[in-house]
């Protein structure tokens, strides 16, 4: 079995707000392996970015807090690391891509400084030696002339080629994990395939092991190996990529898989799941889940389900999911 190289155990982050405090991520827990690619799938609002930038320790907001559990990297919990020590493992231990490249580059600095700063922070070296690499960074993540490039500004980058300098600077420093939010996001379908297929080589070529935040379960379908879905905050059902998407064992889950363009029969309208997410000041009580499933029981609505192992390195969190299967509701695509 391959090397584990995260670890993340009840996963608890809470936002301090005037009515009191709220739980935004609620006892996550989850494994990434080495070279392993990981989906975290859901909708908008579901905590997918929050539990990437948990990770880091780089929440959005000072009212925002890991509240309780671990997170394990190489054996170490980071969770107790302090700012000094935190910044070591940022960017060459664990490096994020963000959703937006055009927010997070810096607009009157060139690229290749961006990438070169990085370098010299952690490694030391001078500005000529960060800048050569920050050339071959530029070259390994395909940026034409990669060396003209390192003196354009990120408003002369197209939307991929931005995309594609985030990749560079994420990898300055040879991170072991990788953290995508979102990285095809408003990219037309040919760049978003490119950038996608860029992750697999750089998997390869790196051993690089990647969170993949998404939404979109076709991205998953071309690159993950593994799938965790989360909802309203709490993960909901992790299992192989196969058995996810041929054998769903949370309503969720089926729900999502069922409403991706594709899946209608011609002519037919694109099913959907009947509702919105809960707000994370009104999340119901039980499953959370509950008031948009059509299977749900009254116990659903009063008993919080636990992510359990229900088949080989499958887990979910449905307390019907045995009769669902037994009905052929679940297990089935």
């Amino acid at each position: 079995m391959s090397t584990k190289v995260l670890k993340v155990r009840d996963l608890e982050v809470t936002i301090d707000t005037p009515s009191g405090v709220l739980t935004a991520i609620d006892s996550a827990s989850f494994d990434l392996y080495e070279g392993e690619i990981l989906g975290l799938v859901g909708e908008s609002g579901s905590g997918k970015t929050l539990t990437g930038r948990a990770i880091l320790r780089l929440l959005p907001s000072r009212r925002m807090a890991i509240r309780r559990g671990t997170i394990w990297v190489n054996g170490e919990n980071i969770t107790q690391f302090n700012r000094s020590q935190m910044r070591g493992v940022r960017g060459r231990t664990i490096a994020m891509i963000f959703q937006n490249p055009s927010s997070h580059l810096d607009p009157v600095m060139t690229v290749g400084k961006q990438i070169a700063e990085s370098i010299r922070f952690h490694e030391g070296v001078s500005s000529k030696e960060s800048l050569s690499r920050a050339a071959e960074l530029l070259r390994q993540v395909d940026i034409p002339d990669p060396n003209v490039r390192l003196n354009s500004f990120s408003h002369e980058f197209s939307g991929g080629m931005r995309q594609r300098a985030m990749i560079a600077m994420a990898l300055a420093c040879q991170p072991k994990i990788l953290i995508a939010d979102e990285p095809t996001t408003a990219l037309d379908v040919t760049v978003q395939a490119q950038i996608l297929r860029l992750l697999l080589e750089l998997r390869k070529r790196r051993g690089l092991s990647i969170i993949l935040v998404t939404h979109d379960l076709g991205v998953v379908a071309q690159t993950c190996d593994t799938i965790a879905v989360m909802y309203a905050g709490r993960l909901v059902e992790r299992a192989s990529k196969q058995d996810l998407l041929l054998g769903s064992l949370h309503p969720y889950t089926k729900g999502l898989i069922a409403s991706q363009p594709g899946k209608a029969k011609p002519r037919e309208q694109l099913p959907s799941i009947p509702g919105q997410p809960p707000s994370l000041s009104s999340f119901p009580s039980g499953c959370r889940f509950h008031p948009r499933c059509k299977y749900s029981e009254e116990a659903c609505k009063k008993e919080v389900p636990v992510l359990e192992l229900v088949g080989h390195n499958h887990q979910t969190a449905c307390r019907r999911w045995h009769d669902l299967v037994q009905q052929k509701v679940l297990g089935v695509a």
